[in-house]
């Protein structure tokens, strides 16, 4: 019989403190702009994570506003024909996710009064509402310490803390997960979620990482990185 691997050690204190700090600096120094970090507008929010699930943020931003311009709120969402709303959300594809963003409208209006819910276990209770989302809405909207992991945040937890392994594995994916809880701060949630994000979208991209000039390159697990792109440039210039 096969033995389990044992479970991948966490940071330790120092090590957190570190990340969180060289994180939240760097951001405080490099945030983007976005409309929705303006707002903590549950609804607002929430529309904002729908649109931006395998969607750049380029793409999202006049959507954004064309959408509260027309639905402002859950229940004028709410009251409006599916057929509309899918119109609406034409181009950013994936259908799927205006009909669920519908959904939920309705039933937050019918079950309570238009005003989202800021539990966890309600959340998650929303057809389309997953792990990540829930964890977005409360530590974005409501200021709950919760963990948050997209691609780009565990792109950067994988990067810097782990290093080797299946970053898509179940196992991994756990281990990613109990390490966004474990380095998220007490204080500043909004701000070290949003550096997590924002971080893996700009300098711990997945095909460009901009390690030279990474702040967190001198403890990284991953540093110095070669992605597939640079292994085959790299082989490329050697055989020239």
């Amino acid at each position: 019989m096969s033995r389990r691997a044992a479970p991948l050690p966490l940071p330790d204190s120092t090590r957190r403190r570190w990340f969180r700090q060289r994180l939240l600096t760097w951001y405080r120094q490099n945030g983007r702009s976005l409309p929705w970090r303006e707002t903590s507008d549950p609804y607002h929010i929430l529309v904002s994570e729908v649109m931006l699930q395998q969607t750049q943020v380029d793409r999202v931003l006049p959507k954004y506003h064309e959408w509260l311009d027309r639905y402002p709120s859950f229940e004028a969402l709410s009251q409006a024909d599916e057929a509309e709303v899918i119109r609406t959300w034409y181009p950013l594809g994936y259908n799927i996710r205006p009909r669920r963003l519908h959904a939920i409208a309705r039933e937050t209006v019918a079950r309570f009064d238009g005003t989202l819910p800021d539990d966890e276990e309600t959340l998650l209770s929303f057809k389309g509402i997953g792990q990540y989302t829930v964890g977005a809405v409360r530590s974005f909207a409501f200021g709950k310490r919760a963990a948050i992991l997209d691609t780009n945040v565990a792109r950067v937890l994988f990067r810097v803390f782990v290093g080797r392994g299946d970053p898509s594995s179940h196992a991994m994916k756990q281990h990613l997960w109990a390490l966004s809880w474990a380095v998220l701060p007490h204080r500043h949630v909004f701000d070290f979620n949003q550096a997590l994000m924002d971080f893996g979208a700009t300098l711990c991209s997945a095909r460009k990482p901009l390690c030279e000039a990474c702040p967190l390159s001198r403890k990284c697990r991953s540093y110095p990185l070669t992605t597939p792109a640079t292994r085959r440039r790299t082989r490329r210039e050697t055989r020239s």
